[in-house]
């Protein structure tokens, strides 16, 4: 007859089983193998990752040409910085580009999904399409065809608007303060909103259509069950767009720099464009700032980082 064991001999054989369990040499092996698998992935992140983003820090606190030792200067790039005018309006264009190019596609892409997907489902697919290409188009491409579009003499917008009649609305998109901002917003836009559409129409799929049927029968119209079923439900969702949006406005370069350059006189001009002109000597005369072109490295760096903590705050909030 079996006899009852004690809390202490449970304790101890549960103890040994435990410890056979992960201190057996199989199991040693098996993360030797696991460490050995990480390995060169590790490696290649140190060299390729880690070791520049130190490197540019270092660089950072230094003033340095490309040519002979960095000279370290502590703080004086950043200090420079915050007197620097056209590091000013560098950043005030690049927040500026960040959030409303953001806010825009992140609206856009939600109205879009539910249109695809809800209201008008026959088409639904032939939509998508047309809206993913120009995600699938590089920047690059995709900038240079509206620069080609927005260019002032032969450019397609400006015809078209002569062959309607609207002569007076014919403008240098690209060359004007005022327009160059807004033409880059619409290029910015017509690039990533497929995407996020997309992504929109992912999680517009995991929402229990139940929620509709009961909200339905309960009285609610479309309106009031997209604002109490659909916006809550997608909070994970929109929380990932938002940080992606952020992302990419705070290292926005190609789009701009094909365009316009920065101009015009750094009218467009953002911490990409800038930092890019900086290193490689195109302003103040020919000699290269790479320490000061670090600065905003960091600089942009921290932005990114930002962006980051918000989405993991935007995500756990929403989980609750």
């Amino acid at each position: 007859m079996a006899t009852a064991l004690s809390r202490e001999d449970v304790v101890r054989r549960s103890g040994e089983r435990t410890s056979y369990r992960f201190g057996s040499p199989l199991r040693k092996s098996q993360r030797v193998a696991g460490y050995l698998f990480v390995l060169p992935t590790f490696a290649l992140f140190l060299a390729f990752v880690l070791w520049p983003i130190l490197y540019t820090a270092y660089l950072s606190l230094t003033s340095w040409g490309g040519f002979g030792a960095p000279r370290f200067v502590n703080f004086d790039n950043y200090s420079r910085m915050l007197h620097d005018p056209v590091a000013r309006r560098a950043l005030i264009v690049t927040l500026v580009l960040t959030g409303v190019t953001t806010a825009i596609l992140t609206f856009l892409g939600l109205v879009t999904a539910v249109l695809v997907n809800v209201i008008w489902p026959k088409v639904g697919v032939v939509v998508r399409t047309i809206l993913f290409i120009p995600g699938i188009v590089s920047f690059v491409v995709s900038a240079v065809l509206w620069k080609l579009i927005y260019d002032p003499n032969i450019g397609t917008l400006n015809r078209l608007l002569g062959a309607i009649g609207l002569d007076s609305l014919q403008h240098p998109w690209l060359a004007d303060h005022k327009t160059v901002l807004p033409a880059i917003v619409v290029v910015t836009v017509w690039g990533g909103l497929g995407f996020n559409m997309l992504i929109y129409s992912a999680g517009l799929q995991s929402i229990d259509p139940n929620l509709y049927e009961a909200a339905a029968m309960d009285g609610a119209n479309t309106v009031q069950q997209f604002r109490h079923i659909t916006v809550p439900s997608l909070r994970i969702v929109t929380g990932l767009i938002v940080s992606l949006g952020l992302l990419n406005g705070f290292k926005a370069f190609d789009v701009i720099f094909v365009m316009t350059g920065g101009g015009p006189n750094h009218g467009s001009e953002v911490l990409g464009t800038y930092l890019y002109s900086l290193a490689f000597g195109t302003t103040s005369g020919s000699i290269p700032q790479l320490g000061y072109a670090s600065a905003f490295s960091v600089v942009t760096m921290v932005l990114c980082t930002l962006a980051v903590i918000a989405q993991l705050w935007l995500t756990r909030r929403a989980d609750r």
